[in-house]
């Protein structure tokens, strides 16, 4: 039996596209573009740049992906994630500047784009996504709760209430209030078949698009105006043909701003496209090129924002749908693209009818499937520390700001993390002054630890020395009683941080002020340039470091003799 392995790695500009399995790629675009058609109509609509924002950034993101990315089965379009970030930018560019801030708002998706490139050209790729899972899950659950928030306006048959998420929760009584009753059925109705469409079903048909043709003609036909005559909200007209070209547009006033936000788009839809990609490879069992893959959506996110479209990434869902349908190589996110575009041309009239009430139930539901419910039931009983750190950032993302929830997360992570490790590594650091016990020393040297009767100590290091040991050296160094003869051993170290190695070299020139026998031993590698780069070699005589340990340990002995 064999598996499918990665596509040959030659240096190519473009993605892999293959022609030995056209007609999967053909099908799974066929499918993917199916289920993308009325996410990017809910997440263009939700972002308040408007539903034809959606459908081109699918396509232009999609396509370009496609084409320079580094996963040969990914899709790429406007995500949850990517959606959230891009309704507070364009939130607080059009009130800072009514006039501009839609041209500002399209000029930071060009920018994040940027950013995702030169994040790929130095190759940071492969530490994307090298964050604690318990901030990913937050930040993820945190994503997903504000964009639930944020539909409960449509939801009920209103706009979104001016403010974002606290906002929406102070204004939510009069939300409920004011609910247009026709819409709030319709965005149950649209609920309730994402929730309980059969399986067998959802194998012809995606529920997102059941709900939208279901929800739209219930609206026409059933539901033609609410109380008093109101009439449903709905999309509206969306501008035919080609998006018209839009240049970068920047306000002095505005640059930092803009220029922040860019950084956080960029670099969550890094996060959101190489966890797609992890996914997609746990799939077809191969492995993509992580800094690739990063170029590829730069270029997306570029070509969208110059055309009008909103920001997008890795899409799970799409990404999925297309493998399970048969594609393997980029052509199916290529197809999927031209035939999303065919799509939006030549119907955009139908789509005008579409219900805002629908549309915020599809997205609504995408926010309930971002939490991590999963994690969230059982992150308590894995860990208490992992469970606060995630309720911590899913705080920090859904009430500050993305940036601090990421950054205050996964600095904790870290500091305790650290303190695991130092606690682990401070029991490498022993000083021995006797052979008994269970020591990891032969005989002969046990031996010779006796014969020295208290006088000779061997401190003895053992494995990754990092900064937090440091003060476990100092510890041990500081009980060290009446003694003739210090034997460093470094025999085991293979890592000896800066910190680490200074409360070495402090160790030693102590030891040398106090008249003591002073031996330095088995040092290699890393571990010895950097006690020479700190010049502890020279404090010491060759004859007291290019020796054995029991070399080191004989002359100790023979020094109190």
């Amino acid at each position: 039996m064999t598996t499918a392995s990665a596509p040959p790695r030659r240096p190519s500009l473009l993605n892999h596209i293959s022609t030995n399995n056209i007609k999967g790629d053909l099908f799974g675009g066929v499918t993917a573009a199916v289920i993308a058609l009325p996410m990017a109509l809910a997440f263009g609509v939700a972002s308040g740049a408007g539903a034809a924002a959606g459908l081109w950034g699918a396509v232009l993101v999609g396509l370009f992906a496609a084409l320079f990315g580094g996963t040969p089965s990914l899709i790429s379009e406007p995500t949850g994630p990517m959606t959230v970030v891009m309704t507070a930018v364009i939130a607080s560019l059009t009130a800072a500047d009514p006039e501009n801030g839609l041209a500002m708002a399209f000029t930071v998706v060009m920018l994040a784009g940027v950013f995702q490139i030169v994040f790929g050209f130095l190759k940071l790729g492969r530490y994307v996504t090298q964050m604690p899972y318990t901030v990913i899950s937050g930040f993820m659950s945190g994503i997903g709760l504000i964009l639930i928030i944020l539909q409960l306006g449509p939801f009920l048959g209103q706009a979104i209430p001016k403010g974002g998420v606290m906002g929406t929760l102070s204004a939510l009584p009069q939300l409920l209030q004011n609910a247009r009753q026709p819409e709030v059925v319709l965005a149950v109705i649209t609920l309730a078949i994402l929730w309980f469409t059969p399986a067998a079903i959802k194998k012809i048909a995606p529920p997102q698009l059941i709900a939208l043709i279901a929800g739209t003609v219930l609206s026409l036909s059933l539901l033609s105006g609410g109380p008093g005559g109101e009439e449903i909200r709905r999309i509206g007209e969306i501008a035919s043909g080609f998006p018209q070209l839009r240049m970068p547009y920047f306000e002095l006033g505005q640059a930092s701003k803009m220029l922040i936000d860019a950084a956080v788009l960029g670099m969550l839809g890094c996060i959101d496209a190489l966890l797609t990609a992890v996914v997609a490879d746990s799939i077809t069992r191969t492995e993509h090129d992580s800094n690739k893959e990063l170029i590829g959506q730069g270029l997306g996110n570029i070509a969208s924002g110059l055309f009008g479209g909103i920001a997008g990434a890795g899409a799970t869902m799409g990404t999925v749908v297309n493998i399970q349908a048969g594609g393997r190589s980029a052509l199916s996110g290529i197809s999927r693209a031209v035939i999303l575009m065919v799509v939006i041309l030549a119907f955009t009239g139908v789509a005008a009818q579409i219900p805002q009430a629908v549309l915020a139930g599809i997205a609504l539901k995408v926010g309930v499937d971002i939490v991590d419910w999963g994690f969230l039931k059982r992150a308590h009983r894995i860990s208490i520390s992992g469970a606060l750190i995630m309720y911590l950032v899913i705080a920090l993302t859904v009430l500050v700001d993305l940036i601090a929830a990421v950054g205050i997360g996964v600095f904790i992570a870290n500091i305790l993390t650290i303190d695991k490790m130092s606690a682990l590594q401070s029991k490498s650091v022993k000083s021995i002054s006797t052979g008994d016990g269970d020591l990891m020393l032969p005989d002969d040297e046990k031996a010779l630890l006796d014969q020295g009767k208290g006088k000779v100590l061997l401190f003895q290091l053992n494995g990754a020395m990092i900064f937090g040991v440091a003060k476990a050296i100092g510890r041990e160094h500081n009980a060290i009683g009446d003694v003739t003869a210090v034997v460093f051993d470094l025999t085991e170290v293979s890592h000896l941080g800066v910190t680490a190695a200074l409360a070495v070299e402090n160790a030693v020139e102590e030891a040398i002020e106090k008249g003591r026998e002073v031996f330095v031993v088995g040092a290699n590698g890393t571990t010895q340039r950097r006690l020479e780069k700190l010049g502890l070699y020279k404090k010491l005589t060759p004859d007291r470091t290019n020796l054995s340990r029991r070399d080191a340990l004989q002359r100790s002995v023979a020094a109190i003799g």
